[in-house]
């Protein structure tokens, strides 16, 4: 939040100036105006990482600003305040582009929480524009999302390795990506105007596979009565995507290789020798090296794909992608569905970080497509998600060492101890600083100010 310029819209002049001194407090530079066209304004002139405007307002109100905003500049983030009896219309505000609202009157750790989301939000979205534009966009990336530093080196190693025309090994669980991978490097190589083959090496039966690899000429066995030509000569001048190239065994392996080294085969029950120029990437969710050793992969085919291997990491492994990942797929779902979800809540949004994602990024964009169908319009909720999210959340909550004894404990002394405690600890913490010591706790300065006085502490 620190350094943040933000931009401030309301007509109540108390309410303004409080939520100024917060803003300032935490290294904000705020510009605070009393009407929309103030407002607009102030916009036109400069440039802001944060509005926050007031709905009801003289000049021009909250919706008018916001909708000038998306006009000119709908990357803003615009955040609405609102009355309780206005709740509706500040659901509406988010569905034409706001990113949030708060409800008067202003608590300031909701406040603080709520423009410290927006602008990592913001931050989050400029930081993946620049890597997909370093990427030139060539192609469509939109599942491939990415803020961590994990992503982050996927992203820089794509870039280096599609210009060339070397082999790659992606390794990765079920569901991190590693199609959009292979994408990604051959829609940003010179191979992008010939074909990119895809074949599951791990769905297909063996005894189809090498024909749907290498293709047959017509009766060569039981049942082929054409000629079908393979996956390898559709690929020519292009590239194949082996996927789960674990799978395969050992005696089309040796197939494989020779392709990989002389760029030739023959179709099955064929006599003609036929040239292709293929790019090969590889992907796989087992260890290879033990496959070596198990005898289940042939390790000079294991050297000719792992020239530069590209390890995917599992969802659980980069939890900070989570937020991104799950706003994104809820706007496309949105579209695609017609549906009007507005957003996540932050409470949801939490035992989403809890989870662990067994089935990874195609787990959470399956539940996000599963919430829009089921929920339809307004907020995604905490009692919306299914049970083994709620678990996982439940697992993750800190439990009390207390023992309660056979003559049992005085439950209103234990509590006010604990009480006491927290806040004490909190308060030393923070060096005396009860603004900083409360934020601690996640509780309001009046709140917490009030205990102090309750518990006598520091008096």
């Amino acid at each position: 939040m620190k350094n943040a310029k933000i931009l401030i819209a309301e007509d109540n002049e108390l309410s303004r100036e409080n939520l100024s001194e917060l803003l300032k407090s935490h290294g904000c530079e705020v510009t605070a105006v009393e009407d929309g066209r103030q407002a607009r304004d102030a916009f036109i002139e400069d440039k802001y990482d944060l509005v926050i405007t007031d709905l009801k307002m003289p000049n021009m109100d909250g919706l008018q600003l916001l909708e000038f905003i998306q006009e000119i500049s709908p990357e803003n983030i615009v955040i609405i305040i609102t009355g309780h009896g206005t709740i509706n219309t500040a659901v509406a505000a988010i569905k034409l582009g706001a990113f949030d609202y708060i409800t008067k009157p202003l608590k300031d750790d909701l406040v603080t929480l709520t423009i410290e989301r927006a602008l990592s939000y913001a931050k989050l979205r400029q930081e993946n524009i620049s890597l997909k534009r370093s990427l030139k966009k060539r192609y469509d990336f939109d599942n491939m999302i990415g803020y961590s530093d994990g992503m982050k080196k996927i992203f820089d190693t794509i870039e280096k390795v599609a210009t060339s025309d070397s082999t790659v090994m992606i390794y990765g669980e079920s569901g991190t990506g590693k199609e959009l991978v292979a994408k990604a490097v051959h829609f940003n190589s010179e191979r992008i105007n010939f074909p990119l083959v895809a074949v599951n090496c791990g769905a297909i039966p063996e005894e189809l596979l090498e024909s749907e690899l290498f293709g047959h000429e017509k009766g060569a066995f039981t049942g082929a009565l054409r000629t079908r030509i393979g996956r390898f000569e559709l690929a020519n001048g292009g590239t194949i995507f082996l996927d789960e190239i674990g799978d395969m065994s050992p005696a089309l392996q040796v197939k494989v290789l020779r392709v990989l080294q002389e760029k030739q085969f023959e179709r099955i029950g064929g006599v003609k020798t036929l040239q292709v120029d293929v790019r090969i990437i590889a992907a796989t969710n087992q260890d290879l090296e033990k496959a070596i050793e198990e005898k289940r992969f042939r390790e000079d085919l294991f050297y000719r794909i792992n020239v530069i291997p590209i390890d995917l990491p599992p969802l659980r492994e980069r939890k900070v992608d989570i937020p991104i990942l799950a706003n994104h797929f809820l706007s496309k779902f949105n579209k695609l569905k017609r549906k009007g979800v507005v957003r996540i809540t932050p409470e949801a949004m939490e035992y989403l970080l809890k989870y662990s994602w067994p089935g990874n990024v195609r787990e959470l964009e399956n539940l996000i497509e599963m919430l829009v169908v089921l929920k339809e319009e307004g907020e995604i909720e905490v009692q919306d998600l299914p049970e083994k999210i709620g678990m996982a959340h439940s697992h993750g909550v800190v439990k009390s060492g207390v023992e309660i004894t056979d003559e049992g404990i005085n439950y209103n002394a234990y509590v006010d101890q604990l009480e006491k405690d927290l806040l004490s600890r909190a308060l030393e913490k923070a060096g005396g600083a009860k603004n900083k010591a409360a934020k601690l706790l996640n509780l309001n300065r009046t709140t917490f100010v009030e205990k102090l006085k309750r518990f006598k502490i520091g008096q």
